[in-house]
């Protein structure tokens, strides 16, 4: 979902539309001169540059090879409890050994005492957009490289420094800024790529100016040309940008099945995708072994992307009860966001906000439909386009406490995220456990100065609360 707030209700095409005002305009003379290649280009010399060298802001240098939490309560993210008494012992980037018995120590290993903090597994966002989370649309317009790439790579370790070791992109040029995190040049969380959103004409993610429609032929737009958007209008075309994004890295493909809240032009209520042409994008995803969700808001949507055969839904604030258990029985994914009020998505205008009260109403609904059906739901927070609202991450995971117990809200954001992401098969860019504390998991782990299973709000101050962040073997922070 993408959100325009008041500041940049002028750059949408609504009523008083500012599309042709002389900023705007000099805005677009500038994006046009930006390729996705020249900022893809850009960020990879950054990634080779931080293969000769991680500088020292980067995920702390290099890893001991063994690690040991000692005086650890240990919440595992799949049995809903906490448990006294454990030492958890870390070996280069795995966990190695879960102990009860209070071994000895490995002579080679760092001590870590925990002071009885809560053990927990990195937390996992399942709808994040790291390059545009914190990046204002005006800056986005303007197509500075520099300051976008800057923008998102303060973000991204304001992102790990709230404890979420792991998130998936579902829209934006992502894969070289992954690598530029995987490789230690800059911090930041594991990311499971889409790339490109793809959409019909006029569908959500169809932000096109103006003077870019009608297509001059097989010119891209601007959207497109940056990587965050891929318009197709018949099954070749869809197949193609599916392969594209593929062949870049993406681990998951996000189509786009319907309208959108800050889309002016693309109302909730439209059905993007034919049901032919979402089974021809699975099938390609299927070939790739990895998977298709769907942004739908609609019982329409929904149910036309699950005939289809698609494997997860993002959003549906507006289905009934009926699609909710066509969910359940085909054995889909509900990706869902808890918004709540305006403080969740930023203040909105026009249309944009009508259609946002449409959701924070829909939302206790599709809770309650999750609950009583048992839809395997997955949380993300889809914040957008403002580093104010990156704090509330934090709020919109505690915001789940509202319908289910704390602890089902950390095996939520933790082992359930990660089954979901289990669905990118071999796409999966980090094979390996994640989400879990068991022998063999990848070393991301938190250490919260207090209990969430009794008070999970404790991860709404993580500075103050989260007094050590691991991930990968490597430490981000320790306050211990």
């Amino acid at each position: 979902m993408l959100r325009l707030g008041s500041k940049y209700s002028h750059l949408v095409h609504s009523s008083g539309c500012g599309c042709f005002n002389p900023d705007l305009q000099k805005a677009s003379r500038r994006l046009e001169a930006f390729s996705r290649r020249s900022f893809l280009s850009g960020i990879g010399a950054a990634t080779i540059a931080g293969v000769l060298a991680r500088p020292s802001f980067a995920q702390t240098a290099a890893a001991p090879t063994k690690t040991l939490f000692r005086e650890v309560r240990l919440f595992d993210g799949k049995s809903g409890t906490v448990k006294d008494g454990a030492q958890i012992l870390v070996e280069n980037n795995r966990i190695s050994s879960i102990d009860m018995t209070n071994a000895p120590a490995p002579s080679d290993a760092t001590v870590i005492k925990c002071r009885n903090g809560v053990l927990m597994p990195g937390l996992i966002d399942a709808h994040w957009h790291a390059i545009f989370a914190a990046v204002p649309v005006n800056i986005l317009l303007n197509g500075d490289p520099g300051i976008i790439f800057a923008a998102s790579t303060a973000e991204a370790d304001r992102t790990l420094s709230r404890g979420f070791t792991t998130v998936r992109d579902l829209g934006g040029p992502s894969f070289s800024f992954k690598q530029a995190i995987d490789t230690g040049l800059i911090p930041g969380p594991r990311i499971y790529p889409s790339g490109a959103m793809i959409t019909t004409s006029g569908g959500h993610a169809d932000l096109r100016l103006p003077s870019e429609i009608p297509r001059d032929g097989g010119k891209l737009s601007k959207g497109e040309l940056l990587g965050g958007a891929a318009i197709v209008d018949d099954i070749g075309d869809l197949k193609m940008r599916i392969r594209e994004q593929l062949l870049q890295g993406a681990s998951q493909i996000k189509l786009v099945g319907g309208g959108g809240v800050s889309s002016p032009r693309s109302p909730l209520d439209i059905v993007t995708f034919s049901e032919e042409e979402l089974r021809a994008g699975v099938e390609v995803a299927q070939d790739w072994n990895t998977y298709v969700t769907v942004h739908a808001y609609t019982s329409r949507a929904i149910r036309r992307a699950l005939l289809a055969g698609v494997q997860s839904i993002e959003h549906a604030h507006l289905m009934d009860e009926d699609t909710a258990a066509m969910i359940a029985e085909k054995g889909a994914w509900l990706s869902t966001q808890p918004f709540l009020t305006v403080d969740d998505t930023g203040q909105l205008t026009g249309p944009s906000a009508d259609r946002a009260e449409q959701l924070f109403s829909g939302t206790p609904r599709i809770y309650a439909f999750a609950r009583k059906h048992g839809i395997k739901t997955a949380w993300g927070s889809d914040v957008l386009f403002s580093p104010a609202l990156g704090p509330r991450q934090s709020i919109m995971l505690t915001h789940l406490a509202n319908w289910y117990k704390n602890a089902e809200v950390l095996q939520m954001a933790t082992s359930g995220n990660a089954e979901l992401l289990g669905l990118s098969n071999l796409r999966n860019p980090y094979p390996g456990k994640i989400g879990v504390i068991e022998e063999g998991a990848f070393a991301d782990l938190l250490v919260v100065d207090g209990n969430p299973v009794d008070d999970i709000k404790l991860l709404e101050d993580p500075q103050k609360n989260l007094v050590l962040i691991m991930k990968d073997g490597r430490l981000h922070k320790s306050a211990l």
